[in-house]
């Protein structure tokens, strides 16, 4: 097939596709049903091209701003961003805000491809990012923050760490590190590279990054370059895995794999283990597969792709795995299908109320191939004794009209404030929300 009629076949597709977008399969198992220990989990089906739904990015119009649960208050922090995606709090209280996209660098070749693009420009997810990091200022007494271009011409960054006085950046190709001067509005340095990171195709192109408590290693998020190897395998190379790197020399290890895409890394204080939160595979059905949070063990195979929540086996897949099949380790908690989680936080402050200390909070990108949408909220997980219990509950919603024709904003990373706040970057909403507890 010449060009010319590749690229009919694919706008044709995209044209059904969107006609159609609310009208395909519809979700028959309660989200409650999905959440926990041991989710429901229904019968695969096949699709020529997966049913879709997604609302217009419309962003948030005056002074309206997200709802929040009994016993909080929300406040816009920053508005007119680029694209923020993830956060992070500095000893001084200022905030770094990572804004950034993908960097475009996947061939487009097949009609699901050019639709997801389609999704993507249609709500707004897709927009441009800034390849930069923002700073956040509070002066002492002020009721304002400040806003100052701190580091710019990244290539599609996403994580960021602390360690000491070096800030290490992970961009799609690499984790730069920059020296940090307390208190400065500006990076002046322009940064040394650490160590490389698999950088062809890039269909999932974030890369989450988290120190070590003792700050020797960091820990990278790396997704999977498809959604069950349709790109082929070879390219899969140390994909859909957490890579421990040394902070030092920069050499790095598979530390766990099989998580197709880990996009949020943190320790749980209890227990001290390494927990991960993980966009599952799409296209088998509205109801599957749910996204999940789990404990990462070292060495640990978690399914990608030959199946999913330990033994149940993608059969779409060539050629298949059964003993890496038996071996894979079934997820902690999951959050119901295609939530897209992107942000977690362990909540450690005394800000918020008491039912919300010592749990996760994780950041729901939200559904494009399930109907009614799923995620598009902030939710979550109370933790006893260093494990989750109970339902997922939400606590920042409203990012979505009721009707769900129309997206205001959608939450990805979160932060914990310097004054215990839990902090949200929105990146269709381009600001970063402030939740605390309100005045009883």
């Amino acid at each position: 097939m010449n060009d010319k009629k590749l690229i009919t076949v694919l706008l044709t597709a995209v044209v059904l596709a969107v006609a159609l977008g609310g009208c395909g399969e519809r979700a028959a198992i309660d989200p409650q049903q999905q959440m926990g220990k041991e989710p429901v989990l229904p019968a695969a089906k096949n699709f020529l091209v997966p049913p879709m739904q997604v609302p217009n990015g419309v962003g948030w119009q005056g002074d309206a701003h997200p709802t929040v649960a009994s016993g909080l208050k929300i406040e816009k922090i920053a508005g007119g961003l680029q694209h923020p995606r993830q956060l992070l709090t500095l000893p001084n209280g200022d905030v770094l805000v990572v804004e950034s996209n993908g960097p475009g660098t996947e061939a487009v070749t097949t009609p699901k491809q050019l639709i997801a693009g389609v999704v993507k420009n249609r709500s707004g997810k897709g927009a441009k990012g800034g390849n930069r990091i923002t700073l956040l200022h509070k002066a002492a007494g002020s009721l304002q923050w400040e806003q100052h271009v701190f580091l710019e011409h990244l290539h599609s960054p996403f994580g960021l760490q602390l360690i000491g006085q070096t800030l290490y950046v992970a961009d799609t190709d690499r984790i730069m590190k920059y020296a940090y001067t307390a208190g400065a509005t500006r990076m002046e340095d322009l940064g040394t590279e650490l160590a490389d990171l698999p950088n062809t195709v890039n269909h999932h192109w974030t890369k989450s990054l988290l120190a070590s408590p003792d700050g020797k290693k960091l820990y990278v998020g790396v997704g999977s370059n498809s959604n069950i190897t349709e790109n082929g395998l070879e390219v899969e190379y140390r994909r859909a895995a957490i890579l421990e790197v040394d902070a030092a020399t920069g050499a790095s290890r598979v530390y766990a794999s099989g998580l197709r895409n880990p996009t949020g890394l943190q320790w749980e204080p209890q227990s001290g283990k390494l927990w991960a939160i993980v966009n599952e595979r799409d296209e088998i059905g509205a109801d599957l597969v749910p996204d999940y949070m789990t404990a990462v063990v070292e060495h640990g195979f978690y399914g990608w792709p030959y199946s999913y929540y330990g033994q149940h086996v993608d059969q779409r897949v060539k050629p298949q795995r059964p003993d890496l099949v038996e071996k894979a380790i079934k997820p902690d908690f999951a959050l119901t299908s295609h939530v897209a989680p992107l942000g977690l936080l362990f909540y450690t402050g005394t800000n918020l109320p008491a039912m919300y200390r010592g749990g996760a909070f994780i950041g729901e990108h939200g559904s494009w191939d399930r109907s009614p949408l799923s995620g598009y909220e902030v939710s979550y997980v109370k933790f006893v004794d260093g494990r989750p219990t109970g339902q997922k509950m939400p606590v920042v919603t409203g990012f979505a009209s009721s009707d769900e024709k129309s997206l205001y904003g959608a939450p990805v990373g979160l932060a914990q404030g310097a004054d215990g706040a839990l902090l949200i970057a929105d990146d269709v909403g381009n600001a970063v929300w402030s939740v605390t507890a309100s005045k009883q």
